[in-house]
């Protein structure tokens, strides 16, 4: 029998990308999510890329918990992979109470449901803000957090600790389970580390879409140089790396989508060596944010209007991955090369003007 996988946030950017290698992989897959930050467009572009007309598409808010576990009980899940979250460093900074109040809840929702449907795989959506301002580069999975630079990186931290709170208190309910006075059952928890997912399907049916101005630069990127923009923003060159700009890993979707699927056959597969994992997901190659601009132009033959701004709040210096346990254990490499991810950018920024 196919394993199902329920993605929450599924119809955005990096869960689109995702559902695709899922299906891609022999599984099946729920998608769950509310379209606060995306619409279905990805979404049908996932059922033009795997030609299935059948995925279910679940509209529900995490934050509701009824929701969540009518869907449990609708589903035979497996193994959750969680997305639904708010994600903008500097909207954080201005809008704490949102990022706490959806990031938190929706999580303990999934928690939730999971334990009380008998247990299951969770794998939750973590980031490289959880290490925060450091200098020992690049980190391991065994580096210290530093206390968080935001409230959204904030937001990461305390999922992983939740995560790994219910990893640990659900394993001893597998006594009670297994002498069936109580229903309820254990989780097992991966947190993927993602540095700075950018790009788009070779295919250019899917992206990253932000809705209103982006957050994130390679949209902003394209944007600009499509003409929806007038000018990039770099905030601050005055940083102490070689060009006075941030330094950070930037790691095509699709790379990142297949570690999603070796870390949820990790689970299903029963071959988790602890009930609670950390992998970091990385190239392992620091590009600071003017040279992944300068190779944009170059790769697309574009020439871009930026200009300097002043830093922004809850940015960090550098950061960039050691990812060796993640290719020792799960089995794992970035592949694609940022010039191929440069270019798969642009190509999906065309395919949403009709060029």
């Amino acid at each position: 029998m196919k394993k199902r996988v329920l993605v929450s946030g599924g119809a955005g950017y990096i869960g689109s990308h995702v559902t695709v290698e899922l299906i891609q992989a022999g599984f099946d897959v729920v998608v769950a999510d509310n379209l606060s930050n995306c619409d279905l467009t990805c979404f049908e572009g996932v059922k033009k890329i795997t030609g299935r007309d059948d995925i279910p598409f679940e509209k529900i808010d995490c934050c509701d918990y009824e929701s969540v576990n009518r869907l449990f009980s609708e589903f035979r899940i497996d193994a959750v992979i969680h997305f639904a979250a708010f994600k903008a460093v500097g909207e954080s900074v201005a809008e704490p109470l949102k990022y706490y109040r959806n990031n938190l809840l929706s999580f303990l929702n999934i928690l939730e449901a999971s334990r009380l449907h008998g247990g299951c795989n969770v794998l939750f959506s973590s980031s490289a803000t959880v290490y925060g301002e450091t200098d020992k580069l690049p980190v391991t999975e065994e580096s210290p957090r530093q206390p968080a630079t935001s409230p959204y990186g904030n937001t990461k931290q305390m999922c992983e600790d939740i995560l790994s709170d219910t990893v640990k208190a659900t394993a001893a309910y597998g006594s009670e389970v297994m002498a069936g006075l109580d229903k309820t059952g254990p989780v097992k928890g991966i947190a993927l580390r993602y540095f700075n997912p950018i790009g788009a399907h070779p295919s250019a049916l899917i992206g990253e879409l932000p809705r209103g101005v982006p957050n994130n630069l390679v949209p902003y990127i394209t944007q600009t140089a499509i003409g929806k923009r007038e000018c990039l923003s770099i905030f601050g060159n005055d940083y102490p790396t070689p060009d006075g700009t941030c330094l950070r890993d930037y790691i095509d979707v699709v790379d990142l989508a297949k570690a999603h699927v070796a870390a949820v056959s990790r689970m299903v597969e029963n071959k988790m060596e602890d009930s609670y994992e950390i992998f970091n997901v990385g190239t392992g190659r620091p590009v600071s944010v003017l040279e992944l601009v300068n190779t944009f132009e170059r790769v697309n033959n574009l020439r871009l209007n930026y200009r300097f701004a002043p830093r922004r709040e809850g940015d960090i210096t550098a950061i960039w991955a050691d990812p060796t346990r993640a290719e020792k254990v799960l089995g794992w490499k970035a592949q694609r090369t940022i010039e191929e991810t440069l270019a798969s950018a642009w190509a999906w920024e065309k395919h949403l003007a009709g060029k």
